[in-house]
């Protein structure tokens, strides 16, 4: 049997180093369980790679997290706010302290991207006065590497990689200290997914966030993530620094950080701290 690993159990007064707090976690569909008793924290003012095979629910732990799903057990901690509370003014907390960017970006396709972005801050705070929000949004726009031309064009008149940032500006709308990034690299080419990846580095350290990433892309948590937390048999294995992860001793594990791909990934991260540190 497997003991799950986690690096960052906190220890007496750290609770509140933690944004995120999971125990106990069961996650079901009907017979089907996908999660059972998992456990994960992730520290603030870092980026946690979350990985695991097709099905294991990585996903499902994330709407869990924001309460667009209920578990079935188990407790959730959010920036020290209890996120399955029932009370509207904890649900409120959580939600303006949180920003996502999902899969396939979920923009509406009607609408223009500044007002996409706009859209967290009308609900949020509707006593801002137009020319702010608007201001507020090309800022955002910004923030995300768009140009200010695009503040004016619908999700259909983009690119796959501008989508992307256009969802990522509107997850930024709020200025929320907690990032959840869902699969954010996939469907970019090589070269847009590297400077995606360095965006989200760039914004993490400029702006203080902390970033809970799905991914399947190894040269993401290679490049930008601090800790690493693999799902599988229905929970958390290992949550830790990435060369921690390499060496633990679970054939999922092994096969997808020393496969090909893996193999790969760590070569590209090897030459690229080279000519760094030229």
């Amino acid at each position: 049997m497997i003991t799950p690993v986690n690096r960052s159990p906190p220890e007496r007064g750290e609770e509140e180093s933690l944004a995120i707090r999971v125990r106990g976690l069961r996650n079901s569909f009907g017979e089907q369980v996908v999660h059972e008793n998992l456990d994960i924290d992730v520290r603030r003012g870092e980026i946690v790679g979350v990985v695991g095979g097709s099905g294991t629910g990585k996903s499902v732990l994330m709407r869990a997290i924001l309460n667009l799903r209920r578990p079935q057990a188990g407790s959730i901690e959010v920036l020290g706010v209890n996120a399955l509370s029932e009370d509207r003014q904890a649900r409120l907390a959580v939600e303006r302290n949180t920003g996502v960017l999902y899969q396939n970006g979920a923009l509406f396709s009607s609408l223009t991207v500044a007002e996409n972005v706009a859209v967290p801050l009308l609900e949020h705070h509707k006593q801002l006065p137009p020319d702010l929000v608007a201001d507020l949004a090309i800022l955002k726009i910004r923030l995300s590497g768009l140009p200010d031309n695009a503040a004016g064009k619908t999700p259909s008149q983009l690119s796959g990689g501008m989508r992307k940032r256009a969802a990522l500006a509107r997850a930024l709308a709020l200025d929320p200290p907690l990032l959840f990034l869902d699969e954010p690299t996939a469907g970019l080419d090589p070269i847009g997914a590297a400077a995606f990846d360095e965006l989200i580095r760039t914004l993490q350290q400029s702006l203080g966030l902390t970033v809970f990433l799905i991914t399947h892309d190894l040269d993401t948590l290679y490049t930008i993530c601090d800790r690493v937390a693999v799902i599988a048999d229905r929970r958390v294995l290992i949550n830790a620094p990435l060369a921690e992860v390499e060496k633990f001793d679970h054939p999922w594990v092994q096969e997808y950080f020393h496969g090909p791909r893996g193999r790969a990934a760590q070569g590209a991260k090897a030459t690229h701290s080279a000519q760094e540190n030229v």
